[in-house]
């Protein structure tokens, strides 16, 4: 599956994508995150407040509990602001 990071999260991560073989059981958005968080100090950084890095999976706009089995591509960015 590949991992796409956009903005701050990308700066904190410390690359802009990456293809990952995931776990098992990580069937979720929010497992998804946890199990990153525990692959060093540049995850944890940069999910330390989850509640605020928003997800997409396929380029559409998922909530934490969306399911990921068959997803290609997931996005991780932060909020967005209009102007």
């Amino acid at each position: 599956m590949k991992l796409v990071y956009f903005a701050w999260v990308r700066e904190r991560v410390g690359k802009t994508d990456e293809d990952v073989d995931l776990p098992e059981e990580v069937a979720t958005v929010t497992d998804l995150v946890r199990w990153l968080k525990t692959r060093g100090e540049e995850y944890e950084y940069a999910f330390e407040n989850g509640g605020i890095v928003r997800a997409a999976i396929d380029h559409v706009h998922v909530k934490p509990d969306a399911p990921i089995a068959g997803a290609r591509e997931i996005a991780f960015f932060p909020p967005m602001t209009g102007g």
